[in-house]
């Protein structure tokens, strides 16, 4: 191994070597403020780490990892969303009493598997990251295990992602059987178009589909979502919402960029199917919801399908924007589910809409906040999320994708409905409720949440240039 080797493994090194750090410090005492901040420090230090790599980007490490500037872009979004559910979990854990140190210890195995699948460019890395972030949230979901549907929802993930990932490995393995082959880049001359493809290599990349759309929960591969969200603890639905899926997002993008699969035919035939059926389905089944958890789990859903316009396009203009709405995406998802962290008591979570009732005239601060990210959400003017859609709207415009750019607008209609029922229960008048104790870290986190969504939707130039300058794949 080379030093350059070694600087660019730092990051990984650093979010490794943090569970085993906090399994000593709980050896010596059990202190949850002390595995709390050993937690930040580290995700601060492993976020950090990505400085010096920068000026290194585009470097190989033999045979599995490509450590170039669009895997460190979204390493550095991971290591920062990261420390920003840290800081949430820390008082929604105190509530709950109990033995709440390993939380932390899984939450960084969890990233650690994200990690990888950014700056993956073949197959073994692309499973082994998925499998490491599949695995701990296997354990994360059903971590309070005085809950009931928290053990529910585990086994249900538990047994949805054992399929997902079998369908992955077994198309794998048929492409692999045909190109003699792992990675991205020596696969796609073996692609080519549509009539050329032999039946391992269709069968292949078909299940390889099902399997990221299972992961994605794109439909028809959904089913899982609304269970899961509503069933997890909410910090842990918070990272499946953000980090998880952004990680995958961002594995299928270097898949299917590498490969050229913007040019086969039918795979864009496919894509643009699954592409507006998710945007409906996700759409229409969150219009009836009164559960919020399950509403943004459905909310989740339509996005994807939305961000299946970057995938389609195949242009730099489309990986620019699929970033853009990336970023947009998990910076309201954050402050929506940051807010039911907050509200979240001992016995459930603050998962029903009329649990938000009234909730302007006891805690205005805090209903400001998810106002702010359901308008964001919905595609609001002067807000992260109409910026992020006017993106991938002209991404898919400039590459002839009519049918889908008009699939988005329609579908964002319909999305506004649901997102301001929510918004009408909290400034809805109510005679009962009280005042939220806020800690200081989490009004930090509110206020990033907030600037982030004003800037990103009042002065988005800033982060779109420096999107443009770490967007390559290489």
């Amino acid at each position: 191994m080379t030093k350059l080797d070694f600087l660019c493994l730092m990051p990984f090194l650093l979010n490794a070597g943090a569970p085993i750090i906090i399994m000593i410090a709980i050896t010596i005492s059990r202190n949850f403020r002390v595995v709390y901040g050993i937690s930040l420090i580290m995700f601060l230090a492993a976020f950090l780490s990505l400085f010096p790599i920068m000026p290194h980007a585009a470097h190989n490490i033999v045979p599995l990892l490509v450590i170039d500037s669009y895997g460190i872009l979204f390493l550095g979004i991971i290591y920062f969303t990261s420390i920003l559910i840290t800081i949430l979990s820390y008082n929604y854990l105190r509530k709950h009493g109990g033995e709440r140190e390993e939380f932390f210890i899984i939450l960084f195995v969890a990233v650690l598997g994200a990690s990888v699948l950014v700056v993956a460019n073949q197959f073994i890395s692309f499973f082994l990251g998925l499998e490491t972030l599949s695995i701990s949230l296997y354990t994360l979901i059903p971590y309070l295990k005085s809950r009931d549907y928290c053990i529910e929802a585990g086994i249900k993930f538990l047994i949805i992602a054992s399929v997902a990932t079998a369908f992955l490995l077994f198309g794998m393995g048929l492409i692999y059987a045909e190109t003699g082959t792992m990675s991205f880049s020596e696969i796609a001359p073996a692609l080519g178009n549509a009539g050329s493809l032999s039946p391992l290599m269709l069968s292949g990349f078909g299940l390889i589909l099902a399997g990221i759309g299972f992961k994605l929960a794109l439909v028809p591969f959904h089913m899982w979502t609304p269970d899961i969200y509503q069933g997890a603890p909410a910090p842990v639905t918070t990272f499946i919402a953000t980090i998880s899926k952004g990680a995958v997002l961002a594995l299928a993008l270097r898949f299917f960029i590498d490969l050229g699969s913007y040019k086969n035919g039918t795979l864009i035939i496919i894509l643009s199917v699954i592409s507006i059926l998710s945007m409906f389905t996700g759409n229409l089944l969150a219009l009836k919801q009164t559960n919020i958890k399950r509403l943004l789990a459905y909310s989740s859903i339509a996005h994807l399908g939305y961000l299946l316009i970057t995938l389609i396009a195949g242009t730099t203009a489309g990986i620019e924007a699929a970033i853009f709405y990336l970023v947009a995406y998990i910076i309201t998802t954050l402050g929506a589910f940051g807010i039911i962290t907050i509200l979240s008591i001992h016995e459930r979570d603050a998962e029903n809409i009329d649990d938000l009732k009234g909730l302007f005239w006891n805690n205005p601060g805090i209903a400001v906040v998810l106002t702010l990210a359901l308008l964001s959400l919905a595609g609001i003017p002067l807000t992260a999320g109409f910026m992020s859609k006017f993106y991938l709207v002209l991404a898919g415009v400039r590459s002839g994708l009519w049918l889908l750019a008009f699939s988005l607008v329609i579908n964002s209609v319909i999305s506004l409905y649901y997102y301001l029922r929510v918004i009408k229960t909290m400034f809805s008048p109510t005679d009962s409720g009280k005042n939220i104790e806020i800690s200081a870290g989490a009004k930090l986190v509110m206020a990033i949440i907030v600037a982030g969504i004003l800037l990103l939707g009042i002065l988005p130039s800033f982060l779109t240039e420096f999107i443009s300058n770490f967007s390559s794949i290489n």
